[in-house]
């Protein structure tokens, strides 16, 4: 039974090996910390805020242009 249970886990090694080489998955974008992801919201909030500026200036001087 020990033989059989050794190759059985040898076998089951070899085949986690191969199946993660196959895996098509980037290793470093696997997990996002909470804080890295409140930074990029704050940022996308911020990028949001500008473009909203930037058109209200756009108008603004359109309008006066007129």
């Amino acid at each position: 039974m020990n033989r059989k249970k050794k190759i059985q886990n040898l076998f089951k090694k070899r085949l986690k090996r191969a199946r993660a080489k196959l895996d098509g998955r980037p290793k470093g974008e696997r997990y996002v910390s909470k804080a890295d992801r409140a930074k990029v919201e704050a940022q996308a909030a911020e990028t949001a805020e500008n473009e909203v500026i930037v058109e209200q200036c756009t108008e603004l001087n359109a309008d006066s242009e007129k």
